[in-house]
């Protein structure tokens, strides 16, 4: 069967030569203050220390042993995460790797790093059930909000498919386009997919060190789904999904 092959384009690299046009000057070339690094919260917010970085002991496992275990996994125990293992995932997946705050442990084209994290949290020692954003430059936990539905909730956005909500945490991805167009605008688009793919599987190797396991989710609901987070779906939107649970 022939499919058309116009939409083949995206995956391509000619969006860099379009890139060097006149027209397509990015806001950076044109002295415009590039936008922040991560999301502004309410003073006074209610936050959620993690267990820092350098204080981790988790996640030691060889990363030769973590690469031959990696599998896609849809079977999770009840066993709820630790503390120190969500923020062992969370500084693996878009924690702060330096002093300055520029480094991250996933790399980004042009050091963009349009993603914010969300997070379902249902089972995690000390945490309180509920709707999360990671704080990656403080390595904390914004808390959202509550709702006993969530994990119903988030399995409709993920066109029904039940494991999800069974998972101890739901991570949920969002991008912030304008990060990357304001240095690569019209070749953002493709950078961010790249980039996305870099994200979620530090997550599955995490996970693996853990004794714990993810599956990527892109079959969602986009409406849905930004609906859940509260995001405008324009200039901020999800990308992708990955439940994490411990397994027998």
């Amino acid at each position: 069967m022939e499919y058309p092959k116009d939409y083949r384009e995206f995956i391509k690299a000619n969006a860099w030569d379009e890139l060097r046009k006149p027209e397509n000057e990015s806001d950076q070339a044109k002295g415009l203050p590039a936008p922040p690094a991560q999301k502004a919260y309410p003073e006074g917010a209610k936050l959620v220390d993690l267990v820092a970085p350098d204080e981790i002991t988790v996640g030691s496992a060889p990363l030769r042993e973590v690469i031959g275990r990696r599998r896609s996994r849809r079977r999770y125990t009840q066993e709820p995460l630790s503390l120190e293992e969500l923020s062992f995932l969370l500084w693996a997946t878009q924690g702060v790797t330096d002093g300055a705050g520029a480094g991250r442990a996933v790399p980004s084209g042009g050091n963009r790093h349009t993603f914010e994290t969300y997070l379902i949290v249902n089972r995690v020692t000390g945490v309180e059930p509920g709707l999360y954003r990671y704080l990656p430059m403080e390595h904390k936990l914004l808390f959202l909000g509550s709702d006993p539905k969530l994990p119903e909730k988030v399995v409709l956005a993920c066109r029904g498919q039940a494991f999800v909500g069974e998972a101890a945490v739901v991570f949920i991805w969002t991008t912030i386009p304008y990060r990357m167009e304001w240095r690569y605008t019209v070749v953002a688009n493709k950078v961010i997919a790249q980039d996305s793919g870099h994200l979620c599987q530090n997550l599955y190797l995490a996970s693996e060190a853990i004794g714990a396991g993810t599956c990527a989710i892109g079959a969602y609901d986009q409406k849905k789904m930004d609906a859940l987070l509260e995001v405008d779906g324009e200039d901020e939107f999800v990308i992708y999904a990955a439940p994490v649970g411990k397994i027998g």
